[in-house]
């Protein structure tokens, strides 16, 4: 039997219109990559200011892992869930402002915090914030995108991780650790008052197609329904593993980078805000959105796109990797971490836009926010506190590179990581195999 598709539906430009304005998508990505880099500049900025804090509060290594590992990420990945199920029911851009204003109220009690168990609790309040920021904007996003175009917006947003983190240490190294969370802090709440104010609801699913399949905006799907369809999908489950992998390796990275050059490789302060920001604002931004343009450009040519794209940046990182903790200088250091840099970051536009083109569109917050949970648990939440743990484990016997030691051991999880996106490519091949759509 034939089947034939039906003519397309014409798009309409009124406010309830499926299409939004070609500028008005643009603008929203643009705020919404705004609220970005506040919001990782606000989660890194404890990793940057490090040093300053440890000498201030008396924090170990191993404390300031946990307040910035396993802590944070207990509360961010949990309430991220329920967060996301309100928003895939409710208005997606109210549940982004109110999380926005929570987080950066949070942030300001980081600046007022007197002891570490104060700074504890903001931290962890700061996490509760956050979960409703990230999936809401994947799914908007893909909802002001058509398909063909969404990896390229969502690598255009994913550049905010590395302008936050660069924008930090340039941010940190200008004002007292103190001042640096009050001043980030009311600029949160003021973008939170934006973005309430001057971006507009999409239809959940207007863009997609065929159009006649988008879904009715009274239409909701169960939570447990959609929990259970993303565990329960080898390729959903599997790409969550994997960026699990390669996130203990980066947020460990990430959340140490700066005390191992400055306490181990010889930097200064004002060095790392002029050379290592640069480098990681250029560098992870370079790693997101080329990774975004590869899967848009080789997926719709076989799905393993989504898969082999990070596997074989992180195959290429691992030898520069070593180089770069191996190096007896901070000028060769950071000169061989240019390649981590970039290569590290070819995951996240990938596993973002097929999690987000494989779902309905009711379940994409939702499914956003599993992903997230899967990803910052065991990254976000074990790969600082490893790291942290490591190197305190080290430091009796290795004072001096301790830091150093506790790096080299982050390269086994670099092969697990690739391990995990080759049997996603397998897995994806498997599936195009069976309905066959190569």
């Amino acid at each position: 039997m034939t089947i034939v598709s039906p003519a397309p539906k014409p798009v309409s430009t009124s406010p309830q219109g499926t299409a939004p304005p070609e500028a008005r998508a643009w603008y929203v990505l643009a705020a919404l990559c705004f609220v970005y880099v506040l919001n990782f500049l606000d989660r890194q900025l404890l990793s940057i200011l490090a040093k300053p804090i440890q000498d201030d509060l008396g924090v170990s290594d191993g404390q300031l892992g946990l307040i910035s590992g396993l802590y944070f990420a207990l509360f961010y990945c949990f309430i991220s869930i329920p967060v996301a199920w309100l928003a895939d029911r409710t208005n997606r851009v109210r549940v982004l402002s109110i999380a926005c204003a929570l987080w950066s109220a949070a942030t300001v009690a980081c600046g007022l915090s007197a002891t570490y168990p104060q700074l504890v609790l903001a931290r962890m309040t700061v996490g509760v914030g956050e979960a409703g920021g990230v999936p809401p904007s994947y799914a908007i996003i893909t909802d002001y995108f058509r398909p063909g175009r969404r990896g390229a917006a969502l690598g255009l947003f994913n550049l905010g991780p590395p302008l936050g983190q660069a924008l930090g240490v340039a941010f940190g190294a200008s004002y007292s650790w103190r001042q640096a969370f009050l001043v980030l802090g009311m600029f949160g709440v003021a973008a939170a008052l934006i973005v309430w104010l001057t971006i507009r609801e999409p239809k959940r699913g207007g863009l997609d197609l065929p159009a006649s399949d988008a879904l009715p905006a009274q239409a909701r799907a169960g939570f447990l329904e959609t929990v259970a369809m993303f565990f329960k999908r080898p390729a959903l489950l599997l790409m969550a593993l994997a960026c699990g992998a390669t996130q203990f390796v980066t947020y460990a990275v990430m959340n140490f980078t700066v005390l191992f050059l400055m306490r181990e490789k010889g930097m200064s302060l004002q060095q790392v805000a002029v050379y290592y920001a640069l480098l990681i604002g250029i560098g992870i931004s370079i790693g997101m959105y080329t990774s975004g343009r590869l899967v848009d450009r080789f997926s719709g040519r076989s799905r393993q796109a989504y898969a082999l794209v990070p596997a074989l940046g992180l195959a290429g990182a691992v030898p520069l990797f070593v180089g770069f903790v191996w190096a007896p200088g901070w000028q060769l250091a950071l000169l061989l971490l240019i390649g981590p840099t970039i290569l590290n970051y070819f995951f996240l536009s990938p596993a973002v836009t097929l999690v987000q083109e494989e779902v309905r569109p009711n379940q994409r917050v939702l499914s956003g926010a599993l992903l997230l949970l899967v990803m910052n648990l065991i990254g976000l939440g074990f790969g600082p506190t490893y790291l942290g743990a490591a190197s305190d484990h080290f430091r009796t016997a290795h004072p001096g590179n301790s830091l150093q030691l506790a790096f080299y051991t982050l390269v086994p999880f670099y092969f697990l990581a690739i391990a995990l996106f080759l049997a996603l490519a397998r897995v994806l091949k498997a599936e195009a195999n069976r309905t066959g759509d190569h």
